[in-house]
């Protein structure tokens, strides 16, 4: 099977430059990228009769998201979220690698355990998944998992999510154990105890609400402490969620001292902040909390910049049963798979930040971080897809979403950026109608 995408706006991230192009694929990879003249299309069109063509209309095309933190709640949770539901949305919102989280119920903290998910992925899910496991047993913080078995079963990386490692001597020997198998451990920043019980970020918004909040320092602190614990024992990090300015520093610091750590943030605190939970709005709760306006924009620049490498939907399914509730009560959490890309188109509209370095953010080097082939519009790169209009405009409605849980904060909200197609080794997994 071999199809020839023409008339196609090419966004690499590898080389981050965007260029009018075709691109041909396949059996499954890209075999050539060639220029975007009538001569040569022409000319490969002869030598190349059973090829399918796509004429891509002028439209834009761009290795698909490669999404770090995805939580599909199978096993234990499924009326909130299947592999088959998720996989949907994902495909809908040119996400053609979904990397899972262990918190489900039970946890993804034995080799059995990931490959009942590893199994359901691969029945269910139109789209790549890869699994990430349990850094200690249970996300309790007490005994470290068993890591090597954990990656001989296929777990692409270890997380304990939001349950931070509280006892030192127990996170030094899990990074200790890592670092000797090279396995990356990704962690969630938040000091604990100062976050515990917060609904948003500390300031007049909170206190005008009368909600608990939590400084941004909270951020920070966390930060500084694993920055100390990688110095130490030299294990390969990850940070899942960078919001606040107050920590960009200490990541400049660690990165331009050589140690091996790399950042990321969220869709939602780069397009939202604080001052958007308005009256109450539990779509809008999230961990961590929005954050005011200029750490949004700080974040944004540090994606621009490459300070912060990856952005991640942190897509978190929640049932209306857990929302509706008041504010301090509900769930965290919102869904993302399908609203990712419009959501970003928001920083390129706004000009943050251009295409090739969001979809280098997005796509290139998450895939790069976990050692996946994909991310890349090179030759004999997987020919993971996708195909969208950056500026068709339209409102969202929940109502229309593929996930089982619809929690989404923007809901309502005038969005501008269409996935038209997806593909996933080659193979098309989604076409808008």
């Amino acid at each position: 099977m071999s199809t020839l995408f023409i008339n196609a706006k090419l966004i690499d991230p590898e080389a981050r430059i965007e260029t009018l192009g075709a691109l041909f694929v396949a059996d499954g990879v890209i075999n050539e990228v060639l220029t975007q003249t009538p001569e040569n299309i022409e000319m490969f069109r002869m030598q190349n009769k059973s090829v399918t063509v796509v004429d891509c209309g002028g439209k834009h095309l761009a290795p698909g998201i490669v999404d770090i933190g995805v939580k599909v709640c199978e096993p234990g949770e499924r009326h909130k979220e299947s592999f088959g539901t998720a996989g949907q949305a994902a495909a809908a919102g040119g996400v053609t690698t979904m990397v899972t989280r262990p918190d489900t119920t039970p946890d993804i903290d034995s080799p059995e355990a990931l490959e009942f998910v590893i199994r359901r992925a691969r029945e269910a899910s139109p789209v790549n998944v890869h699994p990430m496991a349990a850094l200690t047993k249970g996300r309790l913080g007490r005994e470290m998992t068993e890591i090597g078995f954990l990656l001989d079963a296929g777990a692409v990386a270890f997380t304990d999510c939001d349950a931070v490692v509280t006892d030192n001597k127990v996170f030094s020997r899990a990074l200790t154990y890592a670092r000797s198998l090279g396995a990356l451990v990704i962690c969630h920043l938040q000091e604990p105890i100062l976050s515990a019980g917060a609904a948003v970020t500390s300031g007049k918004f909170a206190s005008l609400r009368g909600l608990p909040a939590v400084s941004p320092m909270a951020e920070r602190m966390g930060l500084d402490r694993d920055i100390a614990m990688i110095e130490m024992t030299g294990a390969r990090y990850h940070a899942d969620q960078i919001t606040t300015a107050r920590a960009l520093p200490a990541l400049e610091r660690a990165k331009a001292n050589g140690l091996d750590i790399t950042a990321g943030t969220s869709i939602h605190h780069l397009t939202l902040n604080a001052l958007d939970v308005a009256d109450y709005r539990t779509f809008f709760k999230l961990k961590p909390p929005l954050r005011d306006e200029d750490d949004r924009l700080a974040v944004a620049e540090a994606v621009a910049s490459g300070l912060i490498d990856i952005i991640s939907s942190m897509h978190t399914p929640q049932d209306e049963e857990s929302k509706r509730l008041p504010f301090e009560e509900a769930a965290s959490g919102a869904v993302a798979l399908e609203t990712f890309l419009p959501a970003a188109m928001r920083l390129v509209h706004a000009e943050l930040i251009d295409l090739p370095t969001l979809w280098r953010a997005m796509s290139f080097n998450p895939a790069q971080r976990l050692g996946l082939p994909s991310g890349r519009l090179s030759v004999g790169a997987p020919a993971d897809l996708v195909l969208f209009d950056a500026h068709a405009p339209f409102v969202m409605d929940r109502a229309t979403l593929r996930s089982k849980s619809r929690n989404t904060p923007f809901d309502g909200q005038r969005m501008q950026g269409k996935v038209l197609a997806t593909y996933v080794n080659g193979v098309k997994v989604f076409e808008r109608d």
